[in-house]
């Protein structure tokens, strides 16, 4: 796929790099890595990857035919104002960046730039990402086969339209976080009614993941178990009742809602103009 370029290199580059490194998607003298000012941090990307590191974005940029946006959205301007003179029709962008739109990225190129959007999650540093992509106007089948072949190596891809970017933000982009919160409230809840902190959050801990490991292995949907452990007039029964009286699947629709709302407000924010 020759060279790749990250711009940014934070916990995302990062366990990008271990995917990537991992599966043998790219060897490491075929990454540059380059970050807006932190030395200290890039030299632990050098040491610990072994991957080339530069302070000189025409380098990068000319060196590389895939450049990676993985800095914060209020950045990508920025990155894209430095590299805009150094592009060529053979150069494949794809940014992580939440809210930012491909048509956004394709501006700053006067001619056909082709750009990928993706959307992964935290689980990628344990190669359980839900990542969804989707192309911009001037991609094509092989560019997308490109960004498969790389958040592939960090979990699980699917591939979008990238108006359902927003929506899919706040789904699988924020949703380990809601995710972790029940966690905590499970805790909580284990430690009220009488149970030491550690065996709770233990318990807590192995119960989700149990859940998860159930749905993915058994190939049978939520729903479906649920009504398998809730027996009529039982304990998980009397649990569900009182979940479904505080409106707990209405919270997380909410929750849900909220996140896709400000995925949009954060693209105004940035001044980016187009819809995902």
């Amino acid at each position: 796929m020759g060279k790749v370029g990250f711009f940014g290199a934070g916990s995302m580059a990062e366990a990008l790099l271990k995917g990537l490194l991992g599966a043998g998607v790219f060897r490491a003298e075929d990454i540059i890595v380059i970050n807006k000012q932190n030395d200290q941090r890039l030299e632990y990307i050098r040491k610990t990857y072994d991957v080339k590191v530069t302070r000189d974005y025409s380098e990068i940029a000319g060196e590389c035919s895939i450049l990676m946006l993985l800095v914060k959205p209020k950045d990508v301007g920025e990155v894209m104002e430095r590299i805009k003179s150094h592009l060529n029709e053979r150069h494949l962008i794809i940014s992580v960046a939440a809210g930012i739109t491909t048509s956004f990225i394709e501006s700053f190129y006067s001619k056909e730039l082709k750009v990928i959007r993706a959307m992964p999650n935290i689980s990628c540093q344990v190669k359980e990402s839900a990542t969804a992509i989707a192309a911009g106007r001037y991609a094509g089948g092989r560019d997308l086969k490109k960004a498969s072949e790389i958040f592939s190596s960090v979990g699980k891809v699917y591939f979008v339209d990238e108006k359902w970017l927003d929506a899919v933000t706040a789904l699988s982009g924020s949703g380990p976080a809601y995710v972790y919160l029940m966690m905590e409230a499970l805790t909580e809840a284990g430690v009220r009614a009488g149970l030491p902190e550690k065996v709770s959050y233990e318990l807590a801990v192995q119960t989700v993941f149990g859940a998860a490991k159930m749905v993915v292995e058994t190939g049978e949907e939520p729903l479906t178990l649920r009504k398998k452990v809730t027996s009529p007039g039982g304990t998980t029964m009397a649990g569900i009742e009182t979940l479904e009286k505080m409106g707990f699947v209405n919270a997380i629709v909410q929750a849900v809602k909220s996140a896709a709302r400000r995925s949009v407000e954060m693209r105004k924010e940035s001044g980016v103009s187009g819809n995902s």
